[in-house]
């Protein structure tokens, strides 16, 4: 793997046949890609690391960690993941969490466990279905987020579990967003509690950083410059094709103002196997700090959305674990852009910006913040693939 820093009085002296802004999946594999049909490939990206926000390690503790947030990779695509096969091996998973309110933990998302829970006895599907029924609010089209999800349970379990949760995250309420953000939960009248319904559900094996890696060391025609932002890029590498994965707005400099999103930050927390021993009796299992991997405190008064313990998923066996709380927070362009915000307006703004980067001469825009849209990582990756393709289609192979 090439990575490299320069200086930032270098004058252009370089050229490559693809320049490519943001060494995430986006960009890493459009590269490995295009290295593939034989094009030479310079990925910056301004950050000291590879790997965007899939970014992982070992920390202090001896204990695998998503450094921004958890990466749940799913997908319904045989040949996403036979593509990314090629360089991982797996660690199959079935992604369960829980929500914390009331004082107690809750099975989530709504299956009839929690409807137990909520009762305080046992009961059916059938009665479930029936007490469904009578509180959901009928809407046939549902417009924004909390229609979505008070036409499926009604207002008790909305009040519970989203409407809390949704407008910490967001900072606004679930009417003011799109009805795709709350809709994409399920919600479930067995007693199945995955957090996910996708076919194949796994986590590289030796982490995002080791399949990244293992992507690049395969790629002979990538080159990888880190701590390297967009317009020191430009004035080094002459290019034919360029690849932005980045925010679009800042790529047009926010001629017509910033784009919203929301940002993050995590709170890092480990603990060793005499504190976790003491913690037994809480997360039901030895050598962990709570009782799944990732819990959602949705209640107000707790300033952070989730804790997640990634050891329940990654089956990595080490007697320490570390916890990850996870603040939301407003953005601005000292932040990284998380979240584009899923709203009408903000669809809106975006749509002058898009109207710009279609009339681009040589230039691809993809990955969450250059489409403005959120996207899991098999929708990225198969983004990335299908622009490769669509790239030597134009400029042919170079083998």
């Amino acid at each position: 793997m090439a990575a490299n820093l320069f200086p930032r009085d270098l004058k252009p002296d370089s050229s490559t046949d693809f320049l490519i802004i943001g060494a995430g999946f986006s960009g890493l594999v459009i590269a490995e890609r295009l290295s593939a049909a034989g094009w030479k490939c310079v990925v910056v990206d301004r950050r000291s690391h590879l790997g965007g926000n899939a970014r992982d390690g070992i920390d202090a503790a001896g204990v695998l960690t998503h450094h921004y947030g958890p990466h749940y990779f799913r997908s319904n695509s045989p040949r996403i993941v036979d593509y990314l096969s090629a360089f991982t091996e797996w660690h199959a998973v079935s992604y369960t969490i829980k929500s914390h309110a009331c004082g107690r933990y809750w099975s989530f998302p709504i299956n009839l466990n929690t409807f137990e829970e909520y009762l305080g006895r046992p009961a059916t599907t059938e009665e479930f279905t029936a007490w469904l029924e009578q509180k959901r609010i009928p809407i046939a089209d549902p417009q924004n987020s909390e229609e979505v999800i008070i036409s499926q349970v009604g207002r008790e379990l909305y009040e519970l579990f989203f409407e809390g949760y949704t407008l910490k995250q967001w900072k606004r309420h679930p009417r003011e967003l799109d009805a795709s953000v709350c809709g994409r939960i399920p919600v479930r009248t067995n007693r199945d509690d995955r957090y996910l319904s996708e076919s194949f559900q796994a986590l590289p094996k030796r982490g995002y950083t080791a399949l990244f890696e293992t992507m690049l060391n395969a790629s002979p025609g990538v080159e990888l410059h880190l701590g390297v932002d967009f317009e020191q890029a430009r004035a080094r590498w002459s290019h034919k094709h360029l690849v932005f994965t980045g925010a679009i707005d800042e790529f047009y400099g926010r001629r017509f103002g910033a784009l919203p999103y929301r940002s993050l930050r995590f709170e890092h927390e480990s603990f060793s196997a005499e504190q976790l021993r003491a913690r037994e009796p809480i997360s039901g299992k030895p050598g962990f700090w709570q009782p799944a991997m990732q819990v959602n405190y949705p209640e107000p008064e707790v300033p952070f959305t989730r804790i997640v313990e990634i050891k329940h998923a990654t089956g990595q066996r080490i007697d320490a674990t570390t916890i990850v709380r996870e603040f939301p927070k407003d953005w601005t362009p000292d932040d990284e852009p998380f979240y584009p915000v899923p709203a009408p307006e903000a669809r809106a703004a975006f749509l002058r910006y898009s109207e710009l980067a279609a009339t681009e001469p040589h230039t691809s825009f993809i990955g969450r913040l250059a489409t403005y849209r959120y996207y899991n990582m098999d929708q990225v990756t198969a983004m990335a693939i299908a622009e490769a393709e669509k790239l030597i289609s134009k400029y042919g192979s170079n083998l």
